[in-house]
């Protein structure tokens, strides 16, 4: 049978050993720890150098930043030195001085206001308006009670329809004309009666400057144009156009 007492020299032994393996192990890890440790770096500027040199400081040391005050330079004001004239010359004065009496009137005329007679001075008349200007239009038979912008738009119709109804084209193919648009200008006057006067006709044929006689005097009585109140003569251009094929 097998003594199972352990000897203390040997147990003593074995714990050395393992204190001494923990030992070794502690040291390499503070070794590693040094070695992996690295060392902070501040960086300085220094803004008063001319080459902007960068200055390194320690971790530990403390850093301190001043501002230095801005010195503004004082202006020098300049007195402006006073104009002193030297010498005054007087000149001589050529000017003869004139001296009006008094022209003021002693006996003022009174004006009697109760007596004062009143004068009414007459508008420039105009002769005869032309169409476009006429404040109020001459009225063609059917365009009564109308706006004065309608009356001159329902007197152009009328004057259009008037036209159309009563020239007789076949006279151009008579004197043997072209095939194409034609005009004949006429003018005529509407006097302050309504009454048709003084007309003009422009045409190289005579048999077509007839026809448009013809027709313009066959026109009805119109109510004469109004201007500033007044009946007055109207001047009304009236182009003839037809066309043959």
């Amino acid at each position: 049978m097998k003594n199972t007492k352990k000897l203390p020299t040997k147990q003593l032994e074995k714990f050395s050993n393992i204190f001494t393996q923990l030992g070794l192990v502690l040291v390499l890890f503070i070794v590693f720890i040094t070695l992996e440790h690295k060392t902070e770096e501040k960086i300085v500027v220094d803004f008063n150098s001319a080459k902007r040199a960068v200055v390194y400081v320690a971790p530990d040391t403390e850093v301190l930043f001043t501002k230095e005050p801005k010195v503004v330079p004082k202006l020098k004001i300049i007195k402006a030195a006073p104009f002193i004239v030297d010498e005054i010359v007087k000149g001589k004065n050529t000017i003869i001085e004139t001296v009006f009496e008094d022209t003021s009137i002693e006996d003022p005329i009174l004006i009697d206001i109760e007596n004062l007679v009143e004068v009414k001075l007459e508008e420039k008349f105009i002769e005869d308006v032309d169409f476009i200007n006429i404040q109020n239009a001459p009225i063609f038979k059917g365009c009564d009670h109308l706006s004065k912008e309608e009356n001159k738009v329902c007197f152009e119709k009328k004057m259009k329809q008037f036209v159309q109804r009563n020239f007789n084209v076949t006279l151009a193919n008579e004197i043997g004309l072209h095939a194409g648009k034609h005009k004949i200008y006429t003018q005529f006057v509407i006097d302050d009666k309504g009454e048709i006067v003084d007309v003009k006709i422009r045409t190289a044929y005579k048999t077509l400057e007839k026809e448009a006689l013809r027709v313009i005097k066959k026109l009805p009585k119109f109510k004469p144009g109004i201007q500033n109140s007044r009946a007055v003569k109207v001047r009304y251009n009236l182009p003839i156009a037809f066309s043959l094929e």
